[in-house]
């Protein structure tokens, strides 16, 4: 049985980047979408195209931040397959690479446990290009996942995870069950579920 689930947020529980939206708010849309699909394929090292991305930033207004990220479109499915899953008994837990103006406000509306991400640095009412945080690195959520397995006494054939991109590879090494939901090539080599529709409720028809 089941007893812990793992969602990557951007592409997955949200339908879209954050960041994404943040550039588009300052006119770059285009130049930080190429840097975030090439990461997502696993071209970019992680930590060095969060570090580029959230750079090119720099000066946006906070209050935007929080407008954008309070405005997200969420997946379809998200709040009825996360409900459908904690009534049975499972905790559902998001893990993203994206950021807490995003992930935290979402979570009472999606409905899942908690959530760990990553905090833009902010002075002056601005961000100024740095970021830091929980999911920094290509092995983050991996060694998050490991942890909380610990944590919370379950183990990797109780645990389901579920993602689209290379960031995601490090929490599939860690869990029985491995969603690739409209997910990279390279992601889709490493599952032992594909779903390929934006309709996050099909999974439940697979577990």
């Amino acid at each position: 049985m089941m007893k812990l689930c793992v969602f990557d947020f951007d592409s997955t529980l949200m339908n879209g980047e954050t960041i994404d939206f943040f550039a588009e708010a300052l006119g770059i849309g285009e130049q930080v979408s190429e840097i975030t699909e090439r990461a997502m394929a696993g071209e970019l090292d992680f930590f060095e195209s969060l570090q580029e991305r959230v750079g090119l930033l720099k000066g946006l207004e906070f209050s935007k931040v929080e407008e954008i990220s309070h405005s997200l479109p969420y997946m379809p499915g998200a709040v009825e397959t996360i409900a459908a899953l904690k009534a049975r008994g499972m905790t559902v837990v998001c893990f993203s690479g994206g950021f807490r103006t995003a992930t935290t406000y979402a979570k009472d509306i999606l409905g899942y446990d908690a959530d760990f991400s990553n905090a833009l640095h902010v002075k002056d009412g601005k961000l100024t290009g740095l970021v830091g945080g929980d999911m920094m690195f290509n092995f983050s959520k991996g060694d998050m996942l490991v942890r909380l397995q610990n944590i919370l006494g379950v183990s990797e054939e109780e645990t389901m995870v579920c993602g689209d991109g290379a960031n995601d590879l490090s929490m599939f090494a860690h869990a029985g069950t491995r969603v690739a939901f409209c997910a990279r090539e390279v992601l889709k080599k490493e599952a032992n579920i594909i779903i390929d529709k934006k309709d996050l409720t099909l999974i439940l028809k697979e577990i």
